[in-house]
């Protein structure tokens, strides 16, 4: 999996292209927490992510929680098969996803 960040301000924007899984969420876990102090807006672009598994799911749902006590987090350009899988784990009512 390939990370692309674009730090602007407060706002963090993190690219995401290929596979969310349980070999890859560790390499994303490990940026999260290098890069969340201080900032309000976290924006996950998944326009180029192919799989997302539980083991992706889980490192999302510990950013919005992190992000909640700090700002805010929203997920943008997901795909018809990631957004199923967000329906699907009930992550839709808890992510804030735009288009």
């Amino acid at each position: 999996m390939d990370i692309m960040e674009n730090l602007n301000g407060n706002q963090l924007c993190i690219s995401l292209e290929g596979r969310l899984d349980t070999t890859t969420a560790p390499q994303l876990e490990k940026v999260l927490a290098d890069r969340l102090e201080g900032l309000t807006e976290l924006v996950f672009d998944m326009s180029a992510l192919d799989y997302l598994s539980s083991a992706g799911l889980r490192v999302l749902l510990g950013a919005q929680k992190r992000m909640n006590k700090q700002g805010s987090m929203k997920v943008v350009n997901v795909n018809e098969t990631i957004m199923e899988i967000f329906e699907v784990t009930g992550f839709a009512d808890i992510l804030t996803i735009e288009s």
